[in-house]
């Protein structure tokens, strides 16, 4: 039995330490709020991010991180991103030593345009080895209902890749399949939030599937070129990791970030669709992250330049439009 912690009671943080247990391992949840912990061990339930859906009895809370640290083999963080530094430095110290660190964040470091796994070699001073990565088309609500699913996991390492492959693969509905990718599942997981927030936004305005089709497949080129500068391999985006994630993001209802650009292209304003938010839509943030990123390696994100323009510098959505329908276009062969 393979001891986890996994620090982060929401939605993914919480079905991820359900497929755990469900698998057989020792698994304790740590979370900051005491009521939240206390319900989730008394009802093996959590009422606040997946009420109604039961949790394994095995399944234990703690707002103490070095219980929840003692023993663990990986330990599995599900903050939101922009939170991952500080919170990772008052954990360090209770992290055993040859533990792997597992990242289930999407999102770039706002200031240092960081990747999660970047973030956490550094502050919990670990070598790439032991820094692994999951993401893919991983809807929380979905897989919490045991809704079949896929995702990537990730690591510069295959064998620690298939260490925790094997822990959370959960048939018939829970498949786990590895890549040494770090870069470019990290980037597939982290530009999709941005590009779903473009794609609500012309949703909430009253666009068709055109112009979501569109911003998905040009989405996919901007991440793509992000990636190839940054010397990701060009297969992970036609992948889970990739394609995969995006479409689910892109489309689904149960997406926080095209839901929040939903209501953007609606006309709420940033502040009303804020406090309208119960959960993290990551590529709120990340999107100047990106967009910094971006810059720095000279690679042309117009989507994302145009969400940053509406989420952060007042640009309306109407205008965000026109701006990328009246783009000169590039001698791009096939469209892509």
């Amino acid at each position: 039995m393979t001891k986890v912690a996994v620090f982060g009671t929401g939605s993914w943080g919480t079905t991820f330490a359900m497929i755990l247990a469900e698998a057989g391992n020792e698994v304790t949840l740590w979370g900051r709020r005491q009521e939240l912990v206390e319900a989730i061990d008394r009802t093996h339930m959590n009422p606040d991010y997946l009420p109604g859906i039961p949790l394994p009895e095995s399944l234990r809370a703690t707002t103490d991180p070095a219980r929840a640290l003692d023993g663990a083999e990986f330990v599995v963080l599900a903050v939101p991103s922009q939170q991952l530094r500080p919170n990772l430095a008052r954990w360090r110290e209770h992290i055993p030593p040859g533990a792997v660190l597992v990242s289930l964040m999407k999102g770039i470091e706002l200031g240092t345009t960081k990747r999660m796994s970047e973030v956490i070699r550094e502050v919990a001073e670990v070598p790439e080895e032991r820094v692994a990565v999951i993401s893919g088309p991983n809807l929380a609500k979905e897989i919490a209902q045991r809704q079949p699913a896929a995702t990537v996991v990730a690591c510069t390492d295959l064998s620690v890749a298939e260490r925790l492959q094997a822990i959370c693969h959960l048939p018939p509905w829970f498949r786990p399949y590895t890549n040494p990718d770090v870069v470019g599942v990290e980037l597939g997981g982290a530009v999709k939030n941005v590009i779903a927030l473009a794609v609500g936004v012309s949703a909430g305005m009253g666009m068709g599937d055109n112009v979501s089709a569109m911003l998905i497949t040009r989405g996919l080129a901007e991440i793509s070129r992000l990636g190839a500068a940054l010397g990701a391999d060009p297969h992970t985006f036609s992948g889970l990791a990739g394609m995969g994630d995006l479409v689910a993001t892109c489309t689904s209802p149960l997406s926080r970030n095209r839901t929040f650009g939903e209501n953007l292209g609606r006309g709420m304003t940033l502040a009303e669709v804020i406090a309208a938010t119960k959960q993290t839509a990551e590529g709120v943030k990340s999107c100047e992250s990106v967009l910094a990123l971006a810059r720095k390696h000279d690679v042309e994100m117009p989507i994302t330049e145009v969400v940053v323009g509406v989420v952060h510098d007042g640009m309306s959505p109407a205008e965000a439009g026109m701006l990328l329908m009246s783009r000169s276009p590039k001698p791009e062969r096939y469209g892509v």
